[in-house]
């Protein structure tokens, strides 16, 4: 049995495509993706920053990073879901995104929590 770490993060993320706010004619495309964090840690944390890279379909890489997530910066206990919901727009009809959020945890120590890579797809697009 392994033991548990006292700083880990779990990352879900669901992606969905946003067309009325999309222009394909004009390459504007918009996505929300709503990520769910849980403390899977024994230490309670708070998520201090965020870390993205995004890439779209032509290889353009944008990154972003900046304090919080929707302007909060979450504590979370052992066991607690934190959710929220954010929008990206891309030049294409398909890119990527992936990156990181640094954890404070109450002990004083400061982790990553990696971010795995999503697609962000308009519908049909991928098989």
């Amino acid at each position: 049995m392994t033991e548990q770490s006292p700083y880990t993060i779990d990352v879900q993320v669901q992606t969905r495509f946003v067309p009325d706010q999309s222009r394909p004619g004009d390459n504007r495309y918009v996505f929300a993706y709503t990520i769910t964090l849980r403390n899977a840690g024994r230490l309670p944390a708070r998520l201090l920053a965020r870390r993205w890279q995004i890439t779209d379909a032509n290889g353009k890489v944008e990154e972003v990073s900046g304090d919080g997530v929707v302007g909060e910066q979450p504590w979370m206990r052992p066991g607690e879901d934190f959710e929220y919901t954010s929008g990206a727009v891309l030049e294409t009809p398909v890119g990527i995104m992936g990156g990181s959020y640094q954890m404070l945890a109450d002990d004083g120590t400061e982790f990553e929590a990696p971010i795995p890579t999503f697609t962000l797809s308009i519908p049909r697009t991928l098989h």
